[in-house]
Parts: C-alpha cells; structure tokens; sequence
C-alpha cells in the first residue's frame, strides 16, 4: 500500500469552488482500480487557504496511472487557470 500526500495552494475566495471540485473528483476516484480512500483537509490559520488531499492506493503505480490519465489532466489545468495559486506539491509514503 502508498499513501499519497496532495498539497494544494488556493487563491483566497476561491476556497468553495476548489472543495466542490475535490468532492467530485474524489467521488469518481471510488471507481479507479488500485484506489482505497481520500480524504480532504484544510489547514487553519493560515492567509493562504492550503489544502491535502490524503490518498491511499493499492500500489504506487496505480497512482501513477491515475495521474497520467486525460481526466486527471483536465482537471488540473483548469484548477491551474482558476483557483490554484501555486503548483500543486505531491509526496508519496510507503507502507511495508
């Protein structure tokens, strides 16, 4: 199992409309071969809404796969063009 860390900067104001997106591609990630679970969460007291997305997969290359797949590139281009002020940041944890 790999545990997948998903970090995500937002521009202020736009926080709902990223949540509404993240509900949505999480729903559709129940569906993907090798995926677990996901989770959202926002961290607090900062100026800048930061975000984590918590993901757990079978293995490190059905993440991977999800990843490169056209539905995963159109969703970050557009939260790229509309609500993320920065470039996403991903880190991967293995699990023995």
């Amino acid at each position: 199992m790999v545990t997948i860390g998903m970090n995500y900067f937002v521009i202020p104001g736009k926080e709902q409309i990223f949540e509404d997106a993240c509900t949505k591609v999480i729903e559709t990630m129940r569906d993907i071969g090798g995926h677990e679970t996901s989770s959202l969460y926002r961290q607090i007291g900062d100026a800048e809404p930061i975000y984590l997305i918590v993901s757990r997969w079978t293995e490190e290359s059905a993440f991977k796969e999800f990843i490169g797949s056209d539905a995963f590139k159109k969703v970050t281009n557009w939260g790229a063009l509309n609500i993320l002020s920065g470039r996403p940041q991903h880190t991967t944890y293995q699990h023995d």
